[in-house]
């Protein structure tokens, strides 16, 4: 039982470490950062991801604890990594991108940020 434990517990670490080295390569070596996007928040992010999940297996099998921290380290990653990427996107849209050169949406709202009405500035915000 434990020559498999520590197999598969090498296994998550090497996984792990393969991902991150092929999403580090991704945002070395992609062209620009649309692309270079790509590289950390998936690779990197199953990457890290591996790695917490070997560190959960070795604690569970080899220490008979189990752990939580990697738990909540790998939901926080989860949850914050997309929503890193969608800020990094969107800065780069309103910077490098003009609103000619976007694509028709489907709906009635366009792209938020090009879109959006101006804000008119009246006493009452001003106050504010």
């Amino acid at each position: 039982m434990a020559h498999f434990s520590e197999i598969l517990v090498s296994f998550f670490i090497v996984v792990g470490g393969i991902f991150g080295l092929v999403g580090s390569f991704g945002l070395v070596k992609l062209p620009d950062t649309m692309r270079r996007l790509h590289g950390p928040t998936k690779a990197t992010t199953l990457g890290v991801g591996g790695v917490l999940i070997a560190s959960m297996l070795y604690f569970l099998l080899f220490e008979g604890k189990l752990s939580f921290h990697e738990l909540m380290i790998t939901v926080f990653l989860f949850l914050t990594a997309p929503v890193t990427a969608n800020f990094i996107a969107k800065t780069y849209m309103h910077l490098k991108v003009k609103p000619s050169e976007l694509p028709e949406t489907s709906t009635e709202y366009g792209w938020a940020g090009y879109d959006d009405p101006p804000v008119e500035v009246t006493e009452q915000s001003e106050k504010k």
